[in-house]
Parts: C-alpha cells; sequence; structure tokens
C-alpha cells in the first residue's frame, strides 16, 4: 500500500475512534442525567447523638418526601433503604430522604429520657426532623411551587408523619401514613403502644421503654395532643393520604413467623386507618386513601402503596 494512502486510512481510522468515543461519552452523561444521585449528610444538636441522613435527588425534580421508619428502626440505615427500593422515584420526579434511627420514639419529643434504658438521652425527634428540614432548605431541596415537603411514614412513623405536618404546615403539604396507628388515644391502645414500646426496647437490646417517659401517664393530654384523629382539623387544606391493607396474605408473606406477627398489626392499623377516613368525612376533611385487598405490616406492601401514590399523581403540588 502507497504510504499516502496509507497516511489517508490512518486518518480516517483516528477520526472514526475519536467519534465513536464522544459518541460514547454522549451516551453516558445522557444516562446519567436521568438518574438520581445518592449522598448522605449528619445533623446534630437537639440533645441527641449525631443523626445521619440517606438521601436520592435529581436536578429537576418537583417534590422532595421525607420517609419515617418504623418501631424497630435501626441506627445502620432507614428499613425503607434496607427492605425497599422506593429511592428509584428519585429517578422521575420525587426526591427521597431518608433519617436513620428513631428506634421506638414515634418521631417526638419525649417528656424525658426512658428509666431503665441504655438511652440515657431524652429522645427529642420533633427537635431533630425540623433541623433536617433546615438542612434540606440549605441544599435546595424545598423544590416545587409551595417550597414544602412531603412526609410519610410507616406503622409507628405514620401516626408521626401526620402530626408533625398538622404542627408544621409553614414546611409540610403532603402527609401520608401507612399502616399507622392513627388513634393512639382511643381505648386499649394506650396499653398497646406501652407494650409495643417494651417489646421494641427489649428486642434491640436497650431495655423497655417507657410510655409515661414519652407523653406522660395515660390520663395526660399528649397522648390527644398527638392523636391523629383528635387533630384532624390542623391538617384541613393538607394534601392528606392515607393506607391500610386487609391483614390476608399475599406475595410478600414468604417469611411465616414474621406474616404470623403482622397480621393482627394491619389489622388493628386498617380499623385506625378506616375511623381517621370516618371522621375526615364527618369534618369535611378531604383525604385520598389505598386499601389493598392483600396485604399484612410488612414492607413490601408499603413499597407497593408508595408507587401507587406517586403513581396516581398525589405527589405533584
Amino acid at each position: 500500500m502507497r504510504p499516502r494512502r496509507l497516511a489517508k486510512r490512518r486518518r480516517f481510522l483516528v477520526c472514526l475512534l475519536v467519534s465513536a468515543t464522544i459518541v460514547g461519552i454522549g451516551s453516558v452523561e445522557a444516562g446519567n442525567a436521568s438518574a438520581a444521585s445518592f449522598g448522605r449528610f449528619y445533623v446534630s444538636g437537639c440533645g441527641m447523638p449525631t443523626t445521619p441522613v440517606d438521601m436520592w435527588t435529581r436536578w429537576g425534580n418537583y417534590k422532595t418526601v421525607i420517609a419515617l421508619d418504623g418501631l424497630r428502626a435501626t441506627g445502620d440505615k432507614s428499613g425503607w433503604r434496607h427492605e425497599t427500593r422506593i429511592q428509584r422515584i428519585a429517578d422521575s420526579g420525587v426526591n427521597v430522604i431518608q433519617p436513620v434511627g428513631g428506634l421506638a420514639s414515634f418521631y417526638t419529643d419525649w417528656e424525658a429520657a426512658s428509666p431503665g434504658n441504655k438511652v440515657k438521652y431524652r429522645y427529642r425527634w420533633t427537635c431533630r426532623l425540623k433541623t433536617i428540614i433546615n438542612e434540606l432548605d440549605a441544599r435546595g431541596l424545598a423544590v416545587g411551587p409551595r417550597g414544602k415537603y412531603a412526609m410519610m411514614g410507616i406503622s409507628m412513623g405514620g401516626n408521626a408523619a401526620m402530626i408533625f405536618g398538622a404542627y408544621h404546615r409553614k414546611r409540610i403539604s403532603h402527609i401520608f401514613s401507612m399502616s399507622g396507628f392513627l388513634n393512639p388515644s382511643a381505648p386499649t391502645m394506650r396499653e398497646a403502644v406501652r407494650l409495643a414500646l417494651i417489646d421494641a426496647g427489649m428486642a434491640a437490646g436497650v431495655g423497655p421503654f417507657s410510655a409515661d417517659a414519652m407523653w406522660g401517664p395515660p390520663w395526660h393530654n399528649r397522648w390527644i395532643a398527638n392523636d391523629s384523629v383528635a387533630q384532624l382539623d390542623r391538617m384541613r387544606g393538607m394534601r392528606i393520604r392515607v393506607g391500610a391493607a386487609s391483614g390476608v396474605w399475599g406475595k410478600y408473606n414468604t417469611d411465616a413467623i414474621g406474616s404470623i406477627k403482622g397480621t393482627p398489626l394491619e389489622v388493628i392499623s386498617l380499623a385506625q386507618t378506616r375511623t381517621f377516613e370516618i371522621a375526615a368525612a364527618i369534618t369535611g376533611v378531604r383525604i385520598t386513601t389505598d386499601y389493598p385487598a392483600v396485604g399484612t405490616h410488612q414492607w413490601g406492601y408499603w413499597q407497593d402503596m408508595v408507587l401507587e401514590a406517586k403513581r396516581s399523581g398525589w405527589f405533584r403540588d
């Protein structure tokens, strides 16, 4: 082959390689542009140890939701991250924020540290959630036309999300309870909460938590102040969503022991959620609901509830 022709072929191959590289880079960037990024930050103060907060965010998303954990929250990452993939909704519109921790806390400010427990500080989770929101503000995550956040939670976190939203309407526009216990001051519920706090602390190896240390003795007015049914009028005008399943086993009931434990919990939360729905209808407060025909007190069903809320457009202002 002649030198001149060989040089032309070499230049052609180089140009082809460069073009392919540029196209390849462009394809990678286009793919990454639609994918949410993951990060973790830490907040302190409120008289509590530092709390990690995991977040999945994407530029251009229209809402940010704070997801609260259940009664047996762990200190390494949220149950949402342990057990679900709800963070994928950050790829298509909704930033996901997951505070870590809160074992048996009900995400509330307690009256005192729980006696006989290895947790020697007083839970102040209302304070901590406000601190987290301030940090999210600083990161520009108060997206949407109203500049407010959505808050959702399961079980213990369901009522907590509703109550925090009710008292912090200037920062929260959407509240969503999944299998929440929304009427904790109802007959027998104070005793049930007391037993649940004892059991959660013992199972975690830190000793029993005291319901009296949380909201005071059963006759204390803080039980009413933290009851979503009793505080329903404070939520008027907010985007409210509640859901609970039937207690019937389905595709996520692969663990027999967990399913047996979860069935009565779901039946109770369904009754409490229906009570909230009826109270909302009587008082003229608009809500949306999700009552799957199949499901127990387990993460797979809660993930489906979040995805259904997203699909229905509930997170939009």
